[in-house]
């Protein structure tokens, strides 16, 4: 598509198109943009990326304080209603409050979206880890407990999806074979929860469950995660093991 056509608000790019193109270019460590960096990571012309950013603000859905585009708090009111947040949310973070009282170190909760593990709620602490992904962050499934413990309970097709997708190295310790990973997925359900020995970030190790829902399906997974010194799956995973199964039992009957 060329520019021109990007900037025709009658053209083959409507205006949905062009406030998502807007909206992805923010992520984690991308939460504020001058105007001309977020013309760059939108790809949209400049006319248009500030017509429509403007646009934006006025519904609420952007913010524009000291010059630099945000996030606006709207999108983050709508966002609170998706069931995946209202429901699941709400059902296991009484038990992720629980896991992190007992282990004080960080829990997380997280969906299978892709390739990857979408962070859905994290409580931290008071010493939060800086390299972990903040909520509505992504992680790959191949390589992280929470992946791992939902792809344990997946069909054929999803795994073979994930590990298709490609297994790139995040540290020397990550896994790469599907061979290698189909053995620690075949080793979760024996022992109740998966883990990620610093395969993410070098010193920093995760255990994780996986949350069941109606019929027995998987539908998330828990986990506590950080530093490997702390993180020992031998003393951690049966607290997470119990988190989750309390919160899939929640889970289920609050269907």
């Amino acid at each position: 598509m060329s520019p021109a056509e990007r900037d025709d608000p009658g053209g083959a790019m409507g205006g949905l198109d062009r406030a998502a193109a807007i909206l992805g270019a923010f992520d984690a460590t991308h939460r504020e943009l001058t105007l001309a960096a977020l013309v760059a990571r939108c790809g949209l012309p400049r006319s248009t990326t500030h017509r429509t950013a403007e646009r934006m603000i006025r519904l609420g859905w952007m913010d524009k304080p000291d010059g630099r585009y945000r996030i606006g708090d709207r999108l983050f009111e709508i966002a609170s209603l998706a069931p995946l947040r209202l429901e699941l949310r709400e059902t296991v973070l009484p038990f992720l409050q629980d896991l992190h009282t007992a282990t004080r170190i960080t829990v997380q909760l997280g969906v299978l979206k892709g390739a990857e593990v979408l962070i859905v709620e994290k409580i931290t602490g008071h010493r939060p880890i800086p390299v972990l992904s903040q909520v509505g962050g992504l992680i790959p499934a191949h390589c992280s407990a929470l992946g791992r413990a939902i792809l344990t309970y997946s069909d054929p097709v999803t795994i073979d999806a994930v590990l298709d997708a490609g297994m790139e190295p995040r540290t020397p310790r990550t896994l790469t074979s599907k061979a290698a990973v189909m053995r620690e997925l075949t080793a979760i359900p024996s022992r109740g929860w998966a883990v990620d020995r610093e395969e993410g970030n070098i010193g920093v190790s995760c255990v994780a469950a996986p949350v069941f829902g109606p019929l027995g399906a998987v539908a998330a997974a828990l986990s506590v995660t950080g530093p490997s010194a702390a993180v020992r799956a031998d003393r951690i995973g049966p607290a997470v093991r119990l988190a989750a199964a309390a919160a899939s039992r929640a889970y289920t009957y609050r269907h």
